[in-house]
């Protein structure tokens, strides 16, 4: 069970740690490359989260650039990691047309050389109140596994940004941390009670840095007649 922020005091680093490295860039002076990593859950109920129950729209390349620039990093490469939609043994008529859509959504990212999509499954789950529910599956095992090759597929990178809220995600920043590389995470919390949006102080502590993302993120990123990005439930 994740623990929840209880003030903002354990938010951020504590102000007299010295990190000379922050921002070290090339003997240039140029800003160092960064890879960004989505988890599309997390976005999406985030988009529609700040859209007041109505997705945002907005464009991938753009907000990946957007949060690597508040750190002074320059996006090498977006990761996005989802699910294509549920589809049942005899799949209904609203099931083709989630699929549709999902599928004309990720051919038009994976046009951007930038982006690379890593896909798991969507699980469907009868609760106890006798309704589904879908959650996606295997998504976060391929999230571990990608930050996992990072020393290995791109040495030259020092700075990773994690977009998301998961704790699972902790023993593989720790492992980086130990390889040099380290993880800034973007994520969202309120403290007000019954709310869904929380983020673990393990996983803070565990990270470089964190930051919280906040709506004007999204709306300077906004891609107008795009396609919702909400398709997995």
């Amino acid at each position: 069970m994740q623990q929840s922020i209880g003030s903002e005091s354990k938010i951020y680093k504590e102000s007299n740690v010295q990190r000379d490295n922050i921002y070290p860039g090339d003997p240039q002076g140029l800003p160092d490359d960064t890879l960004v990593f989505f988890d599309s859950g997390f976005l999406s109920k985030l988009s529609k989260h700040f859209g007041n129950g109505r997705y945002i729209s907005y464009d991938f390349t753009k907000l990946a650039s957007h949060l690597a620039k508040k750190q002074k990093l320059i996006c090498k490469r977006i990761y996005y990691f989802t699910a294509p939609p549920f589809q049942s043994d005899s799949s209904t008529h609203d099931e083709n047309i989630r699929r549709m859509k999902y599928d004309l959504f990720i051919s038009k990212i994976k046009k951007s050389p930038l982006i690379k999509v890593e896909e798991g499954r969507v699980q469907r789950i009868k609760n106890e109140a006798g309704k589904y529910v879908f959650k996606q599956k295997g998504v976060d095992a391929l999230i571990i596994m990608r930050l996992s090759f990072i020393p290995l597929d791109f040495p030259e990178i020092k700075k990773v940004i994690l977009v998301s809220s998961d704790t699972d995600f902790c023993p593989v920043i720790r492992e980086l941390q130990q390889k040099n590389v380290e993880v800034i995470l973007y994520s969202y919390h309120e403290r007000k009670r019954g709310t869904s949006f929380s983020v673990s102080t393990e996983l803070i502590k565990c990270c470089f840095k964190y930051i919280k993302l906040t709506k004007e993120d999204f709306e300077v990123s906004t891609l107008h007649n795009h396609s919702k990005e909400n398709l997995s439930e």
